[in-house]
């Protein structure tokens, strides 16, 4: 294993540090156990926006945290969810007497925690709902949407979240455009190397130098097909076929697209994606809205890329394009 780090026992809280001193107008360490990173400037009169998970996927979850988007996250190690307690922490600073909505991936151990952190915070009369995102179309069938995992598409939905809470809705009014949102959106990866978690020390799962796995998730969950790599075009093609039918879209339409790498991919590489999927949209008559291209939610090292599309109305596209900054997103 070769990773610039200290004990791996401290990576994640040394990740965090190192964000807080390196952005300290847009970030800080809080929460009784140090895995609460929230905005350095808050007490905005509005709904509150939080969310939670596992860490090694930089900017999810942590690095949405900012103006326009998330007002606090709670950190677990890498690939873990976090406990309750940051959970509870991160509503409880995000309240300012309007409700939190919390976006989450769909994921057990983080919907248990946060039902647990919304129940606990209720107690203390914060009114805290949960919307869930379930985007991965390679980890269950249409018909169990439910079961699917939740990956890039978080990135939309964080964001769209965000904006809405910023515009002064109410929590009922940011809660349903926020699963709206997250039904509109639909992701598949492809993987081409291991990523290695840090205190495991050892590649997550094994595939050859000539192989690729269409479908594995982002903690190396298995996939839908492994064989030998294909052209970017070719690959391409066969990824938007799980994605653009289950979108239902016509002639006219508007989506935003993320081509997303998950850590070892040359941002080049997520170029030349990106054109093979823009000339498909084309084909299709799609208008394509504030394409994204880059590293937006990772998997440590992993070496590949996903795609995800959604679906856009005029509100949502609105809320896509409103103001947000960190060091992880401008518009």
């Amino acid at each position: 294993m070769k990773k610039l780090m200290n004990d791996p026992v401290n990576y994640v809280d040394e990740v965090l540090d190192g964000l807080s001193l390196a952005h300290p107008a847009t970030f800080t360490v809080d929460g009784s156990s140090g895995r609460m990173l929230r905005k350095t400037k808050s007490g905005e009169n509005k709904v509150g926006v939080v969310s939670g998970g596992g860490f090694g996927h930089l900017p999810i979850f942590a690095g949405y945290v900012g103006d326009g988007l998330l007002d606090a996250c709670a950190v677990g190690d890498v690939f873990a969810s976090p406990d309750m307690t940051p959970m509870l922490e991160a509503i409880q600073h995000a309240d300012r007497g309007h409700g939190v909505v919390c976006v989450i991936g769909n994921y057990g151990g983080d919907k248990m925690n946060f039902a647990m952190a919304c129940e606990m915070a209720e107690m203390e009369d914060i009114a805290a709902q949960q919307v869930i995102v379930c985007d991965d179309v390679a980890s269950a069938p249409p018909e169990e949407a439910e079961k699917r995992r939740g990956v890039a598409g978080l990135v939309y939905v964080m964001k769209i979240a965000g904006a809405a809470a910023a515009s002064g809705i109410s929590l009922d009014g940011v809660v349903g455009v926020t699963k709206r949102a997250a039904s509109n959106c639909r992701s598949i990866g492809v993987a081409l190397g291991s990523c290695t978690v840090p205190q495991a020390g050892k590649p997550t799962f094994e595939i050859a130098d000539d192989e690729m796995e269409i479908g594995m998730g982002i903690h190396g969950e298995p996939g839908v097909s492994r064989g030998k790599l294909k052209t970017a075009d070719a690959l391409v093609a066969e990824l938007m076929d799980f994605v653009l039918p289950e979108l239902t879209l016509t002639a006219g339409d508007k989506v935003s697209m993320l081509v997303n790498g998950l850590g070892a991919t040359p941002n080049e590489e997520l170029y030349i994606l990106f054109r093979a999927a823009k000339t498909i949209l084309k084909q299709k008559d799609i208008n394509l809205i504030q394409p994204l291209v880059g590293n937006y939610a990772t998997s440590m090292e992993m070496a590949g890329a996903s795609i995800t599309v959604m679906k856009l109305d005029d509100e949502l596209e609105n809320l896509l394009s409103a103001p947000a900054n960190n060091p992880f997103w401008r518009n």
